[in-house]
């Protein structure tokens, strides 16, 4: 079929030329005869020759848009680069079945690694988390679909070594609000009943953790959440906790997610270096520093077979337009709201202790005294004032450049079809 096109497209360009010689000839001898110098072209040269390049302008706009790829895929590639998705090859040679062998569940390695049970002599055992890019696709949907209530719901996986694989994801009927969600009865019943079903499947990939949402105050464990996690990791080991912040993750653009386990009880952990910051409101500060000893956070990374492939296209092409046409601005509107109310809060909170120094200063750290070492520094909350202050500043200024950019891909197209002018480049137009 392409080749009928081609030679009835060259069939039509030959056609075409032959009459623009036609036309240059009778303009020609026109030209002879009113007097015109026969080096200028005449109209109906120029006309022949504007169709011409018409028609190449129009052939080489045609082929880019056959070679250049669909926005959807620009979309779903620039979402697993931006959260480090590793692709795995289809198992096709000896080599790609090694690469493949993550998605391969040896039950008898399993059992006799639980028989192990090497978590129990170093509570710091397991140090990484392999989320599938399917699972993690799964858990976000979920925790945005709760909106500003909390959602839960169950990891299926593995082990390897000091990592805890987690192959698929699903939901359980539980609702929280604020810092705490928690399994009811019927819930339980589901668990049950959804295991054994996968089982009966033929996925026999057991449960190895939990995941619920904390929409817009961060991922870190609150009192419910550690008390939750130790009663877990005491009866099913091993166990991972997972927290998702829906808000942030739409309002960033990447996947605001953190993995946890827990210490146990009378544990005292070792001095370790200060974590990432991330913005904490003032209302759950208290119960963030009060836990925040009593367990710690592993690495993740994401991984993708061909079958996610197949499994992700199929998700993506059904949301690819309501992620286009979305704006965080907008979607995100009490979110933003919230944030600035909370740091005008922590403005005024840091204003009534710089007026009573004797609560602490905030100026900045306290100074080094001789023969104390200060192993971590901690910032001040003027400092942490003003992480917060640009994190907010950066993300509305992306969302700016985010609509800016649509209204120049969108808008100045349809206004210079509608004109007809041929523009020299793309100028926004906003309609009010």
């Amino acid at each position: 079929m392409l080749f009928l096109l081609l030679n009835a497209a060259s069939d039509s360009r030959l056609h075409d030329g032959n009459c623009s010689v036609l036309e240059e000839k009778v303009g020609a001898e026109e030209a002879l005869e009113n007097g015109f110098p026969s080096s200028e072209p005449s109209p109906a040269a120029v006309r022949g020759d504007r169709r011409e390049e018409d028609r190449k302008e129009e052939f080489v706009v045609t082929e880019k848009m056959e070679l250049s790829p669909s926005s959807s895929v620009i979309a779903q590639q620039t979402w697993e680069l931006e959260n480090n998705i590793i692709p795995m090859d289809t198992p096709s040679t000896t080599a790609d079945q090694a690469s493949d062998a993550i998605f391969y569940y040896d039950e008898s390695a399993q059992t006799e690694f639980q028989r192990s049970k090497p978590w129990v002599n170093d509570p710091h055992y397991f140090k990484r988390v392999k989320i599938s890019a399917l699972a993690l696709l799964k858990m976000v949907v979920h925790a945005r679909s709760g909106g500003t209530i909390e959602v839960m719901g169950l990891m299926q996986g593995k082990t390897d070594g000091d990592a805890i694989i987690v192959m698929d994801a699903f939901a359980l009927p539980v609702e929280g609000t604020e810092t705490r969600v928690n399994a009811q009865a019927d819930a339980y019943e589901y668990m049950v009943d959804y295991s054994q079903t996968n089982k009966q499947a033929g996925r026999l990939e057991n449960v190895v953790g939990w995941y619920h949402s904390h929409p817009g105050y961060g991922c870190w464990l609150s009192g419910i959440d550690v008390s939750t996690q130790m009663l877990n990791q005491q009866f099913q080991e091993p166990f991972l906790a997972v927290v998702i912040d829906p808000t942030r993750t739409v309002s960033a653009g990447k996947v605001d997610i953190g993995a946890f386990r827990t210490y146990p009880e009378g544990y005292k952990p070792p001095d370790e270096p200060i974590s990432e910051y991330q913005t904490i409101p003032l209302n759950k500060i208290e119960d963030f520093g009060v836990h925040c000893k009593q367990y710690y956070a592993l690495d993740i990374t994401y991984f993708k077979s061909s079958l996610d492939s197949h499994l992700l296209d199929l998700l993506w092409n059904k949301y690819w337009v309501n992620t286009l046409s979305s704006s965080p601005l907008l979607g995100n509107g009490d979110y933003v709201a919230g944030q600035i109310s909370d740091l005008a809060e922590k403005l005024e909170q840091a204003e009534n202790q710089l007026a009573h120094p004797r609560f602490g200063s905030i100026i900045g750290p306290p100074q080094k005294k001789k023969g104390v070492k200060i192993r971590h520094r901690e910032e001040s909350p003027l400092a942490k004032i003003t992480r917060d202050s640009a994190k907010i500043t950066v993300e509305q200024v992306h969302g700016l450049m985010s609509q800016v950019i649509k209204d120049i891909l969108f808008n100045s197209v349809r206004q210079a079809n509608k004109s007809g002018v041929e523009t020299s480049g793309p100028e926004p137009m906003i309609e009010s």
